[in-house]
């Protein structure tokens, strides 16, 4: 039986936005569908996913949940809104119920994200302590984040991101919406700022329908085709 189109949510990872989304977004909008890349307040896993589980419930009709890179995590959590018919990970992580960003990443060696961390005090309403926003050294941002995307583009990203708080890294999975739904994962295999094999690990778990691009890991703006093909892969299989 055909249901309606669904509307496609596209959701940013760490130290990006939704912007990162720009090359796919007018591929899936040419397509006729129904398009919303919401801001991710990148503040905890709980947090965010709750955030973006509440757009969905805002949503008639079915969604695609389309989660990169911490995204991933998020739509893992979101994900299990009753409206989701379709998960898409791009370079992301498919947490396992129960796990954690970091003990998920612990798993494999350190990609050269690690090593290019920036730690920042910021101030946490009604807490005498602060939190903490992590960022990307911005001069090494284009190499490890967006080696294949334009440099003049990836030096703009370098100093417009959005920071991700620490916590989000030690927060629990409460739920994974890929056991229950049909899930799709791209693998950026040049990847730099997330160990492909975490990818592949997770998707592999997952039992995902999978896909490789020789790419970094900003792939939706270096290889906008590919994962708007990848989406509408995702489409179909709602019987839009």
């Amino acid at each position: 039986m055909t249901t309606s189109a669904p509307t496609v949510v596209l959701v940013h990872g760490a130290f990006a936005d939704a912007s990162s989304f720009a090359r796919v977004i007018p591929e899936l909008l040419a397509d006729g569908l129904k398009v919303l890349a919401p801001a991710v307040p990148n503040r905890s896993l709980l947090g965010d996913a709750a955030y973006i589980a509440s757009i969905v419930r805002r949503i008639p009709g079915p969604v695609v949940l389309v989660g990169h890179s911490y995204g991933g995590a998020v739509i893992t959590v979101a994900g299990a809104e009753d409206n989701v018919r379709a998960l898409v990970y791009l370079a992301g992580y498919a947490l396992e119920q129960g796990e954690s960003l970091g003990e998920l990443q612990g798993r494999f060696p350190d990609s050269e994200l690690a090593s290019a961390l920036v730690f920042s005090p910021f101030p946490v309403e009604g807490s005498s302590e602060p939190g903490t926003d992590v960022t990307v050294d911005t001069d090494r941002f284009p190499a490890i984040f967006a080696a294949d995307v334009d440099p003049g583009l990836a030096r703009t990203l370098a100093v417009s991101q959005r920071p991700l708080a620490g916590v989000a890294f030690a927060e629990a999975a409460p739920v994974a919406a890929w056991k229950t739904k049909p899930s799709w994962g791209l693998v950026s295999s040049a990847d730099r700022t997330i160990n492909p094999d975490v990818q592949r690990f997770g998707y592999q778990r997952a039992g995902m329908t999978t896909v490789e691009a020789d790419s970094s890991h900003l792939v939706m703006l270096a290889h906008p085709k590919q994962v708007a093909d990848l989406i509408r892969e995702a489409v179909r299989s709602t019987g839009a």
